[in-house]
């Protein structure tokens, strides 16, 4: 089956689980933003966990199919429409041959993701079907969708599920206006004054314009005050630079202490800005679903307390998989 792109949206690229194992080459993992949301609109639908979706970002694509199959969309509040008529999210949805998706802005959340039966078939590059749009990596072509293209969808994996089967309401992505994200302090907190390090996680930041795959800038806070120091060589003088090191995933840097930015799936895999902190692996997705202007707080936890909200999280995947085969 194919679909044809009429309108792109802002930013919609084909994803997956992402490509492991090849950061320490520069090469970031890519993949979902919101793994959890994309993974439940996959199983719904009766798909390998990990095939591959579009993620919209902000405002969907307007998409015309040739044949019959189910979607489903999940993620942000992105209200999919048939022909017009609008339907709900985290619901598998009948498609006809001929029909046109659209979407219209997300009224809640940053990302929808749209699965449709038997995945979307793009080579695999390095183990993924995951777009690295800086790289000119995956995906469809290296880049987001542009109107005219077409894509191809893969072979069904089991029989799709009825029209009308839905993800219940308790596990859907959690979507609001103001966040608190549990970060790990390091690895160069030592360079922030106390107090000031003190204040970056009492203040409430936004989620600025600059917010996208490779990282989000946050605005709106004080600015760090800094250790005084002699810069050592290797390192820039302004005093949120230091030798060039590797960034997780989740690393906060802050540059000149003035606006953080969380680095996330499409990052640079190393520089030279200090990190104050890493958010913890559980919060990344609630990342992904930040419009600008989203309240975020930062909250410092232990490295046991992050691995007790990874096994949490990974739990609550588990109900999703539970609720989807029951």
């Amino acid at each position: 089956m194919s679909i044809e792109v009429v309108k792109p949206g802002l930013a919609t690229s084909i994803q997956d689980g992402g490509r492991s194992g090849y950061y320490h080459l520069g090469i970031p993992p890519s993949g979902a933003m919101d793994q959890m949301s994309y993974r439940a609109g996959n199983l719904l639908l009766g798909n390998p966990e990990t095939a591959a979706s579009l993620e919209c970002a902000l405002m969907g694509p307007e998409l015309r199919f040739d044949r019959a199959t189910r979607i489903c969309v999940t993620g942000a509040e992105m209200a999919p429409k048939i022909d017009g008529q609008a339907h709900p999210t985290n619901t598998v949805l009948a498609v006809g041959a001929g029909q046109t998706l659209s979407f219209g802005f997300a009224a809640k959340g940053a990302r929808g993701y749209l699965a449709v039966v038997g995945g979307v078939d793009v080579p695999e590059r390095l183990g993924s079907r995951s777009t690295y749009a800086l790289g000119g990596l995956g995906g469809h072509r290296g880049r987001t969708l542009q109107a005219g293209d077409t894509l191809v969808t893969g072979d069904p994996a089991a029989a799709a599920p009825p029209a009308g089967a839905v993800l219940p309401e308790e596990l859907r992505a959690p979507l609001g206006k103001e966040y608190e994200l549990r970060m790990v302090p390091g690895l160069y907190d030592y360079r922030v004054q106390a107090e000031s390090m003190a204040t970056f996680l009492a203040e409430t930041w936004l989620v600025a314009s600059e917010a996208d795959r490779i990282g989000y800038r946050l605005k709106g806070g004080t600015p760090l005050d800094f250790v005084p120091r002699e810069p050592p060589f290797g390192a820039g003088d302004d005093p949120s630079n230091i030798v060039d090191a590797c960034y997780p995933i989740g690393s906060i840097q802050v540059p000149s202490g003035q606006q953080p930015i969380v680095l996330h799936r499409d990052a640079v895999s190393g520089g030279g800005y200090m990190m104050v902190g890493t958010v913890i692996s559980a919060d990344l997705d609630l990342i992904g679903q930040m419009p600008p202007n989203t309240k975020v707080r930062f909250v410092a936890v232990t490295m046991e307390q992050a691995l007790a909200a990874r096994a949490s999280r990974a739990a609550r995947l588990d109900r999703v998989r539970a609720a989807v085969a029951a």
